[in-house]
């Protein structure tokens, strides 16, 4: 060892010149966690152990499907519905014809447009049309009166974002917007919600004992689980007898659906059978098929 020329060893000064590490003070964090916003301190304190055990690089095995993370993780366009599969009605459209829209999506908000959808001018609430022209259709028809206003949101804006704005603003419907204004997607709130919590079901959402349900004659909503025999049973007919389908390796009507379509088919979707009959895929995700609109000839 060698001592410098004040007399203190080469030692200490190397010691001196190391940063210092020292554990962040309850003041520290809190500064921190205020700096860092509303949803990050939701975060930090309802789901600490969802951050910490995240790597560096998770993979997409690795990350959860659910929790408070999300709200920070997960951007727009990681949830938005495509622009294909948004329900909309132009501004122009007949009460008639808005109500039996209404009732075949089994939506509450529609977005209206003008022209084409890239021009959208804001959404129909399905309570406001009821309270103004009632089930008798009572008064003059005017949508435009009845508009509320839309957020319009980047692809790439934090889901926390949106969801603390939506609530500010008591809008719970946005749409997507491209780069070059165009509408790329559709949020509501609650896709934003089933991003922390999981699935929500609604009163219209068919029963974990109910396998399907028959919306009319020839249609019926199910769910993919649905055993095949069950459903062909119940349908009268079959959905097996042709030659380019393997009954041994189908037990579900999702499976089926899958076969025929040969990967996970979106949500929106029609898959159709050789038969004549029509899959429709009401929810999906990238890995999975969920409820199906099935339609037989």
């Amino acid at each position: 060892m060698t001592d410098s020329p004040d007399g203190s060893s080469s030692a200490a000064q190397g010691a001196q010149n190391q940063p210092q590490t020292t554990e962040p003070t309850p003041d520290t964090e809190r500064a921190i966690a205020k700096s860092d916003g509303f949803f990050s301190r939701i975060i930090g304190a309802l789901s600490p152990s969802d951050v910490e055990d995240t790597p560096a690089q998770p993979t997409e095995m690795a990350r959860p499907t659910h929790g408070m993370v999300n709200l920070r993780r997960l951007q727009l366009d990681d949830i938005a519905i495509p622009k294909i599969e948004i329900t909309a009605v132009p501004v122009d459209i007949s009460k008639d014809d808005l109500v039996e829209v209404f009732r075949e999506s089994g939506l509450t908000r529609l977005p209206v447009f003008e022209g084409t959808l890239d021009t959208p001018i804001g959404l129909v609430h399905l309570k406001d049309l009821a309270l103004r022209h009632g089930f008798n259709g009572n008064g003059d028809f005017d949508l435009r009166g009845m508009l509320r206003e839309l957020i319009y949101a980047p692809p790439s804006m934090p889901t926390g974002v949106l969801l603390q704005r939506m609530q500010a603003e008591r809008i719970h419907m946005a749409l997507v917007i491209d780069e070059y204004g165009g509408v790329d997607g559709l949020v509501t709130i609650e896709d934003l919600i089933e991003q922390v919590i999981g699935e929500i079901e609604d009163e219209h959402d068919i029963e974990e004992d109910q396998l399907w349900t028959r919306e009319k004659e020839g249609c019926y909503l199910a769910l993919a689980k649905t055993p095949l025999d069950e459903f062909e049973e119940a349908i009268g007919q079959s959905l097996t007898d042709d030659d380019e389908i393997d009954e041994e390796d189908i037990d579900t009507l999702g499976g089926l659906v899958f076969m025929l379509s040969g990967s996970v088919p979106a949500r929106g979707e029609v898959v159709k059978h050789p038969s004549g009959a029509e899959f429709e895929v009401v929810d999906a995700d990238p890995r999975r098929i969920k409820r199906l609109r099935v339609r037989v000839p």
